[in-house]
């Protein structure tokens, strides 16, 4: 309920970042994310998955709607489980200031290249099983892993991590030169908020 008619109404943030990728998508000759592809998009030829642990920040995604509740810093912490396998743990700054989170589990379904991965979440309908096809592709890494870009193999969905809450103009062309070579779209991507970095949402192929 809107109580004076003539003040506009304020938009929530989640419908403003909806309304952020609909326009990304709207008008892009190569169509949204999930576009038919005859394959799926190749991953780096070799990760090394000691090297890849560790702090990564969301520079900039794929809208998903599981992370419509995060409005910034939203970071990525890998380490090695008990069973050799990579435990996972996500979080983010809400709207509202709170501090949102979840825990899982990655396991490699790809031993020659190790950077196709399947991620589980306990207890979230359709990702809870711990084993099962790649839904994590790492696509490509920038020099000395400072940066990673990850999709999956109908390109749904895709991540541009870093090391650091900034990356500087070379680095972002590579980044996006490599969200092209994976056959996406720099347009599907909206930059994410981080604390010491980029403080605005918009699509990357406006930067």
């Amino acid at each position: 309920m809107n109580p004076n008619p003539n003040r506009p109404r304020r938009l929530s943030p989640t419908i403003v970042v909806a309304a952020a990728f609909a326009i990304a998508v709207a008008g892009i000759g190569t169509g949204a994310p999930g576009s038919a592809h005859a394959d799926p998009p190749a991953p780096v030829p070799v990760l090394d998955l000691g090297r890849y642990l560790g702090t990564w920040y969301q520079l900039a995604a794929v809208p998903q709607y599981f992370n419509l509740v995060c409005a910034r810093d939203t970071r990525a912490d890998y380490a090695l489980d008990e069973l050799g396998d990579v435990s996972v743990h996500n979080s983010c700054t809400t709207w509202q200031g709170s501090v949102n989170e979840i825990r899982g589990t990655a396991t490699v379904t790809d031993p020659v290249t190790n950077a196709q991965l399947h991620v589980s979440f306990p207890g979230v309908p359709t990702q809870d099983a711990r084993y099962g096809p790649p839904n994590y592709i790492v696509t490509a890494l920038g020099d000395d892993y400072t940066w990673a870009l990850v999709t999956d193999p109908n390109r749904l969905s895709g991540f541009v991590l870093s090391r650091t809450t900034t990356l500087d103009d070379a680095q972002w062309h590579d980044v996006a030169a490599a969200i092209t070579a994976a056959d996406e779209n720099t347009c599907w991507y909206l930059t994410t908020p981080v604390t010491g970095g980029l403080d605005q949402i918009e699509p990357l192929c406006a930067r």
